[in-house]
């Protein structure tokens, strides 16, 4: 018994150093910023949400972007001759010399007259099948194809359809391409305002989120700060800590946002044969987004977290700043 009593002693002595030690650990190791709550998780599915409509807005623009340069692409590469009926005027011989005229000018690839079923099948949508094109004064046409680095002179090709076939028109889509890329420019700059909006809110959600977090740990970070510690230290802390918000809420809006993209990529090729499937693809193609599309998506969401952490950063700064300044205004 007596020589258990200091060794008892001893133990007490030397534990108690060590739990208070342990104590200063675990202070020392305790965060400034609060742990997850429930402004926090609802930080994380606004940045989320935010994410995912930005993510949509700029797949919206990517594919109106390509879908507009496909078309732009394929207007500009053809031209077009209509002829329209009159009185003892034979159509086919009339559209045979003005593929034969077309023909002869330099920059033209080939023209081709369309044939009567095809004719026939681009009426069809609005006449109804069966159509016999000869009762009925249908415009006839010839698809021209130009070259596209050496384009032909369409003033001297009109000049000289006119006197052989008075009732041909040509069109060479200038005024199309014009309008086309003049609604794609529009609808990108649309685009990337509402994408530049959705950023700014996130940024504004996040500086009230900021100055939540330090208001309910306000006592700690003033001392903290008066008695020595760096802005950049304290700074660091709400840093990291809303980076990984950040990066959490916009890698889940993300996710999100690729997998509409593959959801409409896939009904797409679905519904393929179908008439709304065809008006679809003529508009957008397959819905999807390509590689540029995904890229994006990705920016976007690195550029979410970058923001996150960055606004929080800026806003502890401000405030820390203040609280030197305070003092000497009063």
């Amino acid at each position: 018994m007596t020589t258990d009593a200091p060794s008892e002693e001893l133990h007490e002595e030397t534990a108690a150093p060590a739990a208070f030690g342990l104590a200063r650990f675990q202070r020392r190791s305790t965060p400034i910023v609060p742990q997850q709550n429930v402004a926090g998780r609802a930080l994380v599915l606004v940045i989320a949400i935010m994410t995912f409509l930005s993510c949509l807005t700029l797949g919206c623009v990517t594919l109106v972007r390509d879908t507009a340069a496909v078309w732009q692409t394929q207007i500009a590469r053809e031209a077009t001759i209509q002829i329209k009926p009159a009185d003892d005027m034979d159509m086919e011989e009339a559209l045979a010399r003005a593929a034969e005229i077309a023909s002869g000018f330099q920059g033209v690839i080939s023209a081709v007259p369309v044939n009567r079923e095809a004719t026939a099948r681009l009426l069809e949508p609005w006449l109804g099948a069966g159509l016999n094109i000869d009762e009925l004064p249908v415009p006839r046409l010839v698809v021209v194809t130009i070259d596209e680095s050496n384009p032909p002179d369409f003033a001297q090709l009109r000049a000289a359809l006119a006197p052989e076939v008075p009732t041909a028109t040509l069109d060479d889509h200038r005024t199309w391409v014009d309008r086309l890329v003049a609604m794609a420019r529009t609808t990108v700059t649309i685009g990337f305002a509402v994408l530049a909006l959705m950023l700014s809110a996130t940024v504004l959600c996040v500086v009230f989120a900021t100055r939540g977090a330090m208001a309910g740990s306000g006592h700690i970070i003033e001392v903290l700060h008066f008695v020595g510690a760096e802005a950049r230290f304290i700074a660091s802390e709400f840093r990291q800590h809303f980076l990984i918000t950040g990066a959490k809420g916009a890698a889940a809006g993300g996710v999100a946002a690729v997998l509409v993209f593959l959801g409409f990529s896939w009904w797409s090729m679905l519904n393929i044969a179908t008439p709304e499937a065809d008006q679809a693809s003529a508009l957008f193609g397959n819905f999807a987004i390509g590689f540029a599309g995904y890229a994006g998506v990705a920016l976007v969401v690195l550029v979410v977290a970058f923001l996150t952490a960055l606004t929080s950063h800026v806003t502890v700064v401000a405030y820390l700043t203040d609280l030197d300044i305070r003092p000497r205004d009063g």
